[in-house]
Protein backbone atom coordinates (compact mmCIF):
# COMPACT_ATOMS: atom_id res chain seq x y z
CA UNK A 1 0.00 0.00 0.00
CA UNK A 2 1.23 3.28 -1.14
CA UNK A 3 1.57 5.59 1.81
CA UNK A 4 2.35 9.60 2.07
CA UNK A 5 5.46 10.58 3.86
CA UNK A 6 6.78 14.39 5.16
CA UNK A 7 9.81 14.89 3.88
CA UNK A 8 12.10 17.20 5.60
CA UNK A 9 15.60 19.02 4.70
CA UNK A 10 17.92 19.58 7.13
CA UNK A 11 20.63 22.04 5.74
CA UNK A 12 22.90 24.51 7.64
CA UNK A 13 26.56 26.08 7.60
CA UNK A 14 26.58 23.74 10.99
CA UNK A 15 24.89 20.93 12.12
CA UNK A 16 25.14 18.37 14.93
CA UNK A 17 23.52 14.78 14.98
CA UNK A 18 24.88 13.44 18.40
CA UNK A 19 26.23 10.12 18.52
CA UNK A 20 27.25 8.18 21.60
CA UNK A 21 29.20 10.48 23.73
CA UNK A 22 31.65 9.73 26.95
CA UNK A 23 33.94 12.19 28.78
CA UNK A 24 34.21 15.32 27.39
CA UNK A 25 33.49 14.31 23.73
CA UNK A 26 30.26 14.67 21.77
CA UNK A 27 30.87 13.33 18.33
CA UNK A 28 28.31 13.59 15.59
CA UNK A 29 26.81 10.95 13.11
CA UNK A 30 25.94 11.62 9.45
CA UNK A 31 22.07 10.96 9.97
CA UNK A 32 19.79 12.31 12.67
CA UNK A 33 18.74 9.75 14.99
CA UNK A 34 14.77 8.74 16.63
CA UNK A 35 15.50 10.97 19.43
CA UNK A 36 16.85 13.65 17.65
CA UNK A 37 14.21 13.71 15.57
CA UNK A 38 11.42 13.83 18.44
CA UNK A 39 13.40 16.70 19.85
CA UNK A 40 13.42 18.51 17.10
CA UNK A 41 9.38 17.81 16.49
CA UNK A 42 8.54 18.05 19.96
CA UNK A 43 10.50 22.02 20.63
CA UNK A 44 8.29 22.89 17.13
CA UNK A 45 5.09 21.65 18.93
CA UNK A 46 6.38 23.86 21.98
CA UNK A 47 6.71 20.83 24.17
CA UNK A 48 8.59 20.72 27.61
CA UNK A 49 11.28 19.06 28.73
CA UNK A 50 9.06 17.95 31.42
CA UNK A 51 6.24 16.45 28.53
CA UNK A 52 8.31 13.07 28.74
CA UNK A 53 5.35 10.86 27.80
CA UNK A 54 4.44 12.94 25.06
CA UNK A 55 8.20 12.79 23.91
CA UNK A 56 8.10 9.25 24.23
CA UNK A 57 5.01 8.40 22.62
CA UNK A 58 6.15 10.63 19.83
CA UNK A 59 9.33 8.63 19.54
CA UNK A 60 7.72 5.15 19.14
CA UNK A 61 5.62 6.51 16.94
CA UNK A 62 8.03 7.63 14.32
CA UNK A 63 8.95 5.20 11.14
CA UNK A 64 11.81 7.42 9.00
CA UNK A 65 14.57 7.33 6.93
CA UNK A 66 17.37 9.44 5.86
CA UNK A 67 19.79 10.35 2.99
CA UNK A 68 22.57 12.16 2.59
CA UNK A 69 21.94 14.76 -0.35
CA UNK A 70 25.50 16.74 0.13
CA UNK A 71 27.85 15.17 2.44
CA UNK A 72 29.50 18.15 4.69
CA UNK A 73 32.71 17.94 6.08
CA UNK A 74 33.97 17.84 9.88
CA UNK A 75 34.53 20.55 11.78
CA UNK A 76 36.05 20.05 15.49
CA UNK A 77 35.47 23.08 18.48
CA UNK A 78 37.33 22.73 21.28
CA UNK A 79 36.20 24.87 24.41
CA UNK A 80 37.76 25.74 27.21
CA UNK A 81 36.99 27.43 30.41
CA UNK A 82 38.21 28.43 33.38
CA UNK A 83 35.81 27.89 36.33
CA UNK A 84 36.15 29.68 39.38
CA UNK A 85 35.04 28.61 43.05
CA UNK A 86 31.72 30.22 42.23
CA UNK A 87 30.64 29.85 38.91
CA UNK A 88 27.70 27.85 37.76
CA UNK A 89 26.82 25.90 34.59
CA UNK A 90 23.43 25.54 32.94
CA UNK A 91 22.35 21.81 32.91
CA UNK A 92 18.59 20.15 31.75
CA UNK A 93 18.56 18.39 34.62
CA UNK A 94 16.75 21.38 36.92
CA UNK A 95 20.20 22.21 38.91
CA UNK A 96 23.04 24.42 38.32
CA UNK A 97 26.61 22.38 37.75
CA UNK A 98 28.87 23.23 39.78
CA UNK A 99 32.99 22.43 40.35
CA UNK A 100 34.44 20.43 43.09
CA UNK A 101 37.43 20.18 44.96
CA UNK A 102 40.40 22.78 46.42
CA UNK A 103 41.81 23.51 43.10
CA UNK A 104 40.28 25.61 40.27
CA UNK A 105 43.86 25.82 38.20
CA UNK A 106 42.38 23.14 35.04
CA UNK A 107 40.06 24.66 32.44
CA UNK A 108 36.81 22.77 32.01
CA UNK A 109 37.11 21.06 28.63
CA UNK A 110 34.51 20.22 26.33
CA UNK A 111 35.33 19.32 22.18
CA UNK A 112 31.98 19.25 20.08
CA UNK A 113 31.80 17.85 16.30
CA UNK A 114 30.36 19.59 13.73
CA UNK A 115 29.08 19.00 9.98
CA UNK A 116 30.02 21.66 8.00
CA UNK A 117 27.89 22.45 4.83
CA UNK A 118 25.53 19.40 5.19
CA UNK A 119 22.26 18.81 3.43
CA UNK A 120 20.49 15.74 4.80
CA UNK A 121 17.07 14.90 3.98
CA UNK A 122 14.20 12.99 6.04
CA UNK A 123 11.10 11.09 4.89
CA UNK A 124 8.75 10.22 7.52
CA UNK A 125 5.56 8.84 8.85
CA UNK A 126 3.72 8.17 12.08
CA UNK A 127 2.06 4.79 13.14
CA UNK A 128 -1.62 5.50 14.29
CA UNK A 129 -2.19 6.14 17.79
CA UNK A 130 -5.50 7.26 19.66
CA UNK A 131 -3.95 10.31 21.00
CA UNK A 132 -1.07 12.51 19.79
CA UNK A 133 -0.64 14.69 16.79
CA UNK A 134 -0.68 13.34 13.06
CA UNK A 135 1.51 14.05 9.88
CA UNK A 136 -0.20 17.31 9.11
CA UNK A 137 -0.28 18.78 12.11
CA UNK A 138 3.89 18.02 12.44
CA UNK A 139 4.65 19.67 9.30
CA UNK A 140 2.42 22.54 10.21
CA UNK A 141 4.30 22.88 13.07
CA UNK A 142 7.29 22.68 11.62
CA UNK A 143 6.47 25.74 9.34
CA UNK A 144 5.04 28.19 12.46
CA UNK A 145 7.06 26.61 15.06
CA UNK A 146 6.52 27.28 18.72
CA UNK A 147 10.03 28.18 19.33
CA UNK A 148 13.25 28.61 17.27
CA UNK A 149 14.39 25.59 15.96
CA UNK A 150 18.16 24.31 15.61
CA UNK A 151 19.54 21.23 14.23
CA UNK A 152 21.34 19.40 17.07
CA UNK A 153 22.56 22.35 19.23
CA UNK A 154 21.41 25.44 19.62
CA UNK A 155 24.04 27.55 17.48
CA UNK A 156 22.99 25.28 14.10
CA UNK A 157 20.00 27.12 12.76
CA UNK A 158 18.91 25.88 9.25
CA UNK A 159 19.53 27.53 6.18
CA UNK A 160 15.96 26.53 5.13
CA UNK A 161 12.27 25.61 5.64
CA UNK A 162 12.57 22.41 7.26
CA UNK A 163 9.59 21.08 5.25
CA UNK A 164 10.48 20.18 1.75
CA UNK A 165 7.46 18.59 0.65
CA UNK A 166 5.64 15.46 0.58
CA UNK A 167 6.44 11.84 -1.05
CA UNK A 168 4.28 9.11 -1.80
CA UNK A 169 6.00 5.05 -1.40
CA UNK A 170 5.11 1.51 0.11
CA UNK A 171 7.87 1.75 2.80
CA UNK A 172 11.01 3.68 3.96
CA UNK A 173 13.50 2.83 0.73
CA UNK A 174 10.91 3.38 -2.35
CA UNK A 175 9.86 7.16 -0.32
CA UNK A 176 13.63 7.65 0.05
CA UNK A 177 13.79 6.74 -4.09
CA UNK A 178 10.71 9.24 -4.73
CA UNK A 179 12.99 12.30 -3.76
CA UNK A 180 15.04 11.68 -6.72
CA UNK A 181 18.38 12.21 -5.01
CA UNK A 182 21.37 9.68 -5.27
CA UNK A 183 23.36 9.37 -1.57
CA UNK A 184 24.25 7.17 1.52
CA UNK A 185 20.78 6.46 3.08
CA UNK A 186 19.82 4.81 6.11
CA UNK A 187 16.07 2.97 6.39
CA UNK A 188 14.22 0.22 9.03
CA UNK A 189 16.29 -3.13 8.74
CA UNK A 190 13.20 -4.81 8.24
CA UNK A 191 13.10 -3.53 4.35
CA UNK A 192 15.07 -4.83 1.31
CA UNK A 193 18.65 -4.11 0.98
CA UNK A 194 21.88 -2.56 2.53
CA UNK A 195 23.91 -3.54 4.86
CA UNK A 196 22.57 -3.98 8.77
CA UNK A 197 23.73 -2.35 11.89
CA UNK A 198 22.46 -1.32 15.29
CA UNK A 199 22.46 2.26 16.07
CA UNK A 200 22.12 3.84 19.71
CA UNK A 201 19.27 6.58 18.67
CA UNK A 202 16.38 6.38 21.35
CA UNK A 203 16.24 8.31 24.36
CA UNK A 204 14.12 7.06 27.60
CA UNK A 205 12.32 10.35 27.70
CA UNK A 206 10.77 9.80 31.34
CA UNK A 207 14.58 9.29 32.27
CA UNK A 208 16.43 11.73 29.90
CA UNK A 209 19.09 8.84 29.54
CA UNK A 210 20.03 6.27 26.93
CA UNK A 211 16.68 4.49 25.58
CA UNK A 212 18.42 1.65 23.45
CA UNK A 213 19.17 0.88 19.92
CA UNK A 214 17.77 0.36 16.71
CA UNK A 215 18.39 -1.61 13.56
CA UNK A 216 19.02 -0.36 10.48
CA UNK A 217 19.84 -0.68 6.87
CA UNK A 218 22.47 1.59 5.63
CA UNK A 219 23.17 1.52 1.43
CA UNK A 220 23.42 3.92 -1.86
CA UNK A 221 20.09 5.30 -3.03
CA UNK A 222 20.71 5.66 -6.97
Amino acid sequence: MTRRWLHLRLVAPLMAFGDVAIDHVGPTRDFPSASALTGLLGNALGWRREDGAAHQSLQDRLIFGALVARPGHLLTDIQNAKLEANDRGWTTWGKPDERAGATYDSPHRRRRDFLADHDCRVVLRLRDAPEGPDLDALAAALDRPARPLFIGRKPCLPAAPLVAGWVEGVDVRAALAALGLGGRALWPADEEGGTRRDVADRRNWQTGLHGGASRVSEGEIA
